[in-house]
């Protein structure tokens, strides 16, 4: 876990992919790694969770310090003011180059598995994200794609099964069928948003380093 902007309201970091969003007796989670880094500085703070990202997914994560922080963030996500920027190989490349995917998505909470479906009823919600490839490499006789991706709605799983769909699964995404890789290729790459005290707009950014990113990123 690195620290990229800490104050008596918020922490800003990057979570490693192999670490849970959400407590675990483990202590393999990123709430446990901010806790003890807290202790360590002498903070006597608590983080209150706001977004979620998918084990094996990694990259910025932004935590309130107080539940008054945490309800102006969360204000600002519910009005579609946080903006969520992502990064994806996906294998073979999308229809068009750029564009913007409205799903309606159902989580089938017993199999941990979303999907794609063409009416609404209980349980389904809409699902709206832009994307734009970057590049497109032949690696290994396979066709992969870095995507850049804008979320405005923040459903289970929904980058993965949204692109899975259309039969441009991510790398690594065995779950939503994937051939190739076994680690997701999705990385929460960007945050703007306003500060909860200061009302600053603040960014932050990160790139993954390692394993198939290093043949689209040179960093």
């Amino acid at each position: 876990m690195k620290i990229l902007y800490d104050d008596k309201h918020i922490s800003v970091c990057i979570k490693d992919p192999m670490l849970l969003s959400e407590k675990s007796s483990s202590g393999n989670d990123i709430l446990s790694k901010l806790d003890a880094y807290y202790k360590e500085s002498g903070q006597s703070a608590k983080a209150y969770p706001l977004h979620r990202l998918d084990f094996g997914v990694g990259g910025v994560m932004v935590f309130a310090k107080s539940p008054q922080s945490a309800a102006k963030i969360s204000a600002e996500i519910q009005q579609g003011r946080l903006e969520k920027h992502y990064l994806a190989i996906v294998s073979g490349a999308p229809e068009e180059n750029e564009g913007v995917y409205n799903d309606l998505l159902f989580k089938d909470s017993k199999k941990n598995k979303v999907f794609v479906v063409d009416r609404k009823r209980a349980g389904v919600r809409e699902a709206k994200l832009e994307y734009k490839v970057v590049d497109t490499k032949d690696i290994d006789k396979t066709k992969l794609s870095l995507v850049k991706i804008r979320l405005y709605t923040g459903r289970s799983h929904q980058i993965r099964v949204q692109f899975a769909s259309r039969h441009t699964p991510l790398y690594g995404d065995r779950k939503y069928g994937a051939k190739q890789g076994n680690n997701i290729a999705l990385w929460s790459h960007k945050l703007k948003f306003t500060h909860p005290a200061t009302k600053e707009e603040l960014e932050f950014e990160s790139f993954p380093k390692t394993g198939i990113w290093d043949m689209f990123l040179d960093k």
